[in-house]
């Protein structure tokens, strides 16, 4: 097994496609420079952004619902 393939199930190692909110916050600030909340996240949810059953967030789902958004605003 190779060294990626074997990192991809660390402990503690978070999923895209299965994020908790706070995590993604967290993630999205450091990759972004801008400061990103878990309320942001959470109104975004309220407003049609889509989760997993479980709650979570796939992050590619929510990049795409989040360009969606912005095209409808003309932004």
């Amino acid at each position: 097994m190779s060294d990626h393939a074997s990192s991809a199930h660390a402990p503690g190692a978070m999923s895209p496609t299965a994020i908790a909110v706070a995590d993604a916050a967290r993630l999205l600030s450091a990759a972004s420079g801008y400061s990103v909340t878990p309320e942001q996240i959470q109104a975004d949810i309220d407003a049609g952004a889509p989760t997993n059953l479980d709650g979570t967030i796939n992050l590619v789902r929510y990049a795409g619902w989040l360009v969606k958004e912005m095209s409808a605003r003309g932004d």
